[in-house]
């Protein structure tokens, strides 16, 4: 039994808003049966997104509809509110909430109250001041980027197929990613696999005019799976003719041309910014502690230092790593710890509504496997290190144990059974991201500046 009324506020709907909100759902069914606490998620989108999956929805493996989890299924016993918490007040116990409906009601904000607070805002995409990179450069943490990318990088190829101008067939078939973590790395090749693929149906564009460019700060890439690892990913790109450029950086991408540090110049109209995160621009909103590097401050029970009633896990918080063996070290901002932490924090807020001790968050990194396109991968499991097809199915067996719910699981499956026994998908829809365009134009008005110049609404 809890000990009074507990009105739950958790913001965001990401890995760790949802697992809490789902943890908390099932420890306090009886609770929220009686009235006697309420779970409220506000969240941007209705829907999680399991972004391993993504490289794999932009290659066309996977169904969009199958990257997403909806919220208001999985968590039928909380309130779910779609919109953004733009501030927050915890000396008040006070929110400041936008939804879609602000605008059109004229009332401004909404101020939401409560009782226990979890911060789970997740983070944003971290960019430089490089110019040129606001306008024409795509993130990749969204399913609607993957699929953005898919539908683009197609389109590029319809161009240079089209184009009888050399130079803007060169820029067309042209691909420069910047990052060489999972996300760079991961979307680099499940799209070069299908890129390549998609070659045999065109009469006039070949695996060999396309160049694929990694570019990559460091001195190597994907450093979780460990040196030798990143070092054999790096000799598979590039025999893959995948130009991998470490210690280089993207120093202008204006006028659609990329300029590296080494001083290569490539003309391009496409650039994939992957390069890292930042914490979420709310957590400079509220008057909770923050460490140096913006991330909230917690404890191994996952409260927020020196505040009560206040919680945080995933991207957003630095949690001490109480495995490590040198002091102040915090656990990394990935999925494998934002699942788990969301399970402690769903049962620590349970046993301090009750009254009892909280249990400290403590997880042994296991490893990671990561996705090079179709039957290529390379993983670090257990001090044990898979390449090729193996590190491939193990990366596709552990992803579908850890995607939500059994519906999903299902669908992904016989998704990977179909598209082993069927041709890959090469069809490029653009017009999903700007369907009024065509629309306007024959209603006798103008396109929107969205879509002006691009009939098909890609890019």
């Amino acid at each position: 039994m809890v000990k009074e009324r507990a009105r739950i506020l958790v913001v965001g709907g990401g890995y760790v808003g949802m697992y809490t909100a789902l943890r908390l759902q099932q420890k306090l069914k009886q609770e929220l049966g009686r009235g006697e606490a309420e779970i409220t998620v506000v969240t941007p989108d209705p829907y999680m997104t399991y972004q391993p999956f993504l490289p794999e929805a932009a290659a066309g493996s996977i169904s969009p509809r199958h990257v997403v989890v909806p919220l208001r299924r999985v968590l039928p016993h909380c309130r779910v509110v779609v919109g953004e918490v733009t501030a927050v007040d915890h000396a008040k116990r006070s929110a400041t909430l936008t939804t879609l409906a602000t605008d059109e009601e004229g009332t401004g904000p909404q101020q939401l109250t409560y009782d226990e607070l979890v911060l789970a805002p997740g983070s944003v995409s971290r960019t430089l001041p490089i110019p040129g990179l606001a306008d024409h450069a795509i993130g990749f943490k969204t399913v609607e980027e993957a699929i953005g990318l898919r539908n683009h990088v197609i389109e590029q190829m319809d161009i240079a197929s089209s184009t009888r101008d050399p130079a803007i067939r060169d820029a067309a078939l042209t691909f420069v990613f910047v990052g060489g973590g999972y996300a760079g790395v991961e979307a680099l090749g499940e799209l070069e696999d299908m890129a390549r693929y998609t070659t045999r149906y065109y009469h006039n564009v070949k695996p060999e005019d396309m160049k694929w460019i990694l570019v990559e700060a460091s001195d190597r890439i994907l450093p979780e799976v460990g040196a030798d690892m990143g070092r054999y990913t790096v000799s598979e790109l590039r025999r893959r003719n995948i130009d991998v450029r470490l210690e280089t950086r993207l120093e202008s991408c204006a006028d659609r041309i990329a300029v590296l540090s080494d001083g290569a110049r490539f003309p391009t109209r496409t650039v994939v910014w992957t390069a890292g995160v930042k914490p979420h621009p709310l957590l400079a909103a509220t008057d909770l502690p923050l460490n140096a590097r913006g991330r909230l401050k917690c404890t191994p029970e996952l409260t927020i230092d020196g505040v009560t009633h206040a919680w945080a896990a995933g991207d957003a918080a630095a949690v001490p790593d109480v495995t490590a063996d040198e002091p102040g070290k915090e656990t990394a901002p990935n999925a494998q710890n934002a699942v788990r932490q969301a399970k402690v924090l769903g049962d620590n807020i349970v046993r301090s509504l009750r009254g009892e001790p909280l249990h400290p968050y403590s997880h042994k990194y296991v490893g990671s496997v990561a996705s090079l396109g179709l039957h290529q991968g390379v993983a670090h499991v257990y001090g044990r290190k898979l390449k090729g097809y193996p590190a491939w199915f193990m990366h596709r067996a552990y992803h579908l144990s850890r995607v939500p719910t059994f519906n999903r699981k299902a669908r992904v499956l016989a998704e990977w059974t179909l598209s082993g026994l069927f041709k890959r998908e090469i069809v490029s829809l653009g017009s999903l991201e700007h369907p009024r365009a065509e629309f306007e134009l024959a209603a006798g008005g103008k396109p929107s500046d969205e879509s002006s110049g691009d009939p098909k609404g890609s890019s």
